[in-house]
């Protein structure tokens, strides 16, 4: 017999910072265009956070107190906190446990996930079953990224793609037909060999070489990524809106991963939906890696209403992917 209990997104904050990145001042670092840029992946701007001694954690802590504020909720009685990133402020402590204590949650617990673009979504899926289980009532997810802070920006295949930005959302138990429904997550390993930062993890710790030569920022392959996530991301949402018997005409939403537009298209025809119902700002954006569907929920929540069908979906290097099947809890 099912759990009767779910957990539902209450309320969704984002920040993203205030320098702009556009495709014209990118025309002035490396051999591209806007032209270019647009076609292949359609990015025309992305935020950018500027600032010594700046990581995510300033982003994050911007998106959480907004979210506690319009939640009317007290620090202190969150439960836990889950920051899902892949630019932590430090390799420790947690980024988590550094935005707990800026906010005030001092009663909560809390850790990173690292799950490259998919991380939200691993957050988010953790985070519904820690719920489920009646061990937490008020759970703060995270996801955001400085991914300026590992591109190199004379790399025209990478820095035209990543921008910075960071969402929360609070979760919370419910018993009425709403909430997390389905997840599927995935992860291929092996997948690794295509996408990834060489330098910087206890195989190759950071020396003079590693930083003369590059090998801390993102290294990618771009065509070898593009087909992966062009198929998986579109099988997987494709299995959660199956096995729940969804149809185009029941779904209210997808909020796809905004890595490419090409892919975001491709996920969208797969499960048959049209283009007015797919939440798009990677034009705005970029990739912001973990932040991306927070960010997209954030943008879209007027647009939101109670028992709204919602797919999530994301792929993410590692190789990893993964969908998620929601009812939206609430009315703005």
């Amino acid at each position: 017999m099912r759990n009767s209990i779910r957990a539902a997104i209450t309320g969704v904050a984002a920040y993203v910072p205030e320098y702009i990145l556009s495709n014209a001042e990118l025309e002035k670092m490396v051999d591209t265009t806007d032209e270019w840029i647009v076609s292949r992946t359609g990015i025309k701007e992305r935020h950018i956070l500027k600032g010594e001694g700046k990581g995510t954690s300033v982003m994050a802590t911007k998106a959480v107190e907004e979210l506690l504020a319009k939640t009317h909720t007290n620090p202190l009685d969150i439960d836990l906190i889950i920051c899902a990133t892949t630019t932590p402020d430090m390799q420790f402590p947690a980024t988590a446990n550094i935005v707990a204590d800026k906010v005030g949650a001092k009663n909560a617990w809390g850790y990173d996930l690292n799950a490259a673009c998919s991380g939200f979504l691993y957050a988010l899926t953790t985070a519904s079953k820690i719920i489920e289980s009646g061990s937490a009532n008020k759970v703060v997810v995270i996801g955001g990224d400085k991914m300026s802070s590992i591109i190199d920006y004379s790399d025209r295949s990478t820095c035209v793609i990543f921008g910075d930005g960071a969402g929360a959302v609070l979760l919370e138990p419910t018993q009425e037909d709403i909430g997390i429904i389905d997840t599927i997550m995935r992860s291929d390993g092996s997948g690794r060999i295509h996408l990834h930062q060489k330098a910087g993890g206890s195989a190759m710790p950071a020396t003079h070489d590693t930083v003369t030569h590059k090998l801390h920022y993102v290294y990618q392959e771009g065509q070898a990524v593009f087909k992966f996530a062009v198929t998986n991301m579109a099988d997987v949402a494709e299995q959660i809106v199956t096995r729940n018997q969804l149809t185009p005409e029941t779904i209210a939403w997808l909020v796809p991963h905004q890595a490419n537009k090409r892919i975001i298209d491709a996920t969208a025809r797969r499960i048959g939906i049209d283009d007015s119902k797919v939440m798009i700002n990677i034009e705005r954006y970029g990739n912001t890696t973990n932040g991306t569907i927070p960010i997209c929920l954030w943008e879209w929540e007027k647009k939101l209403h109670k028992g709204d069908n919602i797919i999530l979906a994301a792929f993410g290097g590692g190789f990893t992917w993964g969908a998620v099947y929601l009812k939206w809890a609430y009315n703005s």
